[in-house]
């Protein structure tokens, strides 16, 4: 989901792997191009393969990408109740590799979900990060200012259906910038398909690279990239947070690194 286009995917013989690579389109004006002198970003480069059960494609950073981690930071069995919000500090925010693990105590306070919400990307909008819910919405603010003037939400929210519980996971840049001239701020989502009968936590990867956030939901499953376009949140100003806006407790067990540039890259 999200601003990614135009992929195309190759098959490696060395690691027995397909490999896809895509765009991430521009989402401010044709004039900011000119200005610029070019427009549209390469994403991550990203395993695919069938989940076990074979009815979905998962999608996930080549391995490669961990070998550009350095300075580390963990969370571990962070309780984050209603309103709560933590600092992840001693990495560079703007550019980070952020894996969290978010367990879920009782599902009881869960929302009741209306069988009309078949858009997510509606729903996403309709309840975003600011709106207090049950269970979630919880997760990460991404490319965050000190004072939260600016950050882009990516967050899970778990609602209660008649059969079993829907998960949504959102990417919302509505908040990601001070200027709103001439920029596309939507919210990208989509329903993660897990059982949290079975166990009740929700994994997050999200790869931040001051523009751009590209997020992978419960190992892959579900996969957003979201154009962003701060004015306070840059470089060193840049913040991340997890929190959590949601009434029942959340359990945070997170691993944060700081991405370097690779040694040979264009310029």
């Amino acid at each position: 989901y999200g601003n990614f286009y135009a992929s195309k995917s190759f098959f490696d013989p060395v690691k027995d792997r397909r490999i896809l690579w895509g765009w991430a389109n521009e989402s401010d004006t044709p004039q900011d191009d000119v200005s610029k002198g070019w427009a549209g970003i390469q994403t991550i480069p990203r395993k695919v393969w069938l989940d076990p059960s074979r009815k979905q494609l998962l999608q996930w950073p080549v391995e490669e990408i961990e070998t550009l981690r350095s300075q580390n930071v963990r969370l571990r069995e962070q309780k984050l109740k209603l309103g709560d919000r933590i600092e992840v500090e001693e990495i560079t925010a703007a550019q980070a590799d952020v894996d969290v693990t978010f367990s879920i105590p009782n599902l009881d306070k869960a929302e009741p979900f209306d069988p009309s919400w078949t858009n997510a990307q509606e729903l996403c909008s309709l309840k975003g990060s600011s709106v207090q819910g049950g269970v979630g919405p919880f997760g990460l603010l991404t490319l965050a200012s000190q004072k939260l003037e600016e950050y882009t939400p990516v967050f899970f929210r778990v609602f209660k259906a008649q059969y079993k519980h829907v998960v949504l996971l959102c990417s919302e840049a509505r908040s990601s910038s001070l200027r709103n001239i001439g920029l596309y701020k939507p919210s990208f989502a989509g329903f993660v398909d897990v059982d949290l009968s079975e166990k009740k936590q929700l994994s997050l990867r999200s790869l931040i690279d001051h523009s751009v956030v590209e997020s992978f939901g419960a190992g892959g499953k579900t996969c957003i990239t979201s154009r962003v376009y701060p004015t306070l949140a840059v470089f060193g100003d840049a913040h991340l947070f997890a929190f959590n806006n949601g009434t029942e407790t959340i359990i945070v067990d997170l691993n944060a690194w700081s991405i370097r540039k690779p040694n040979k890259m264009n310029n």
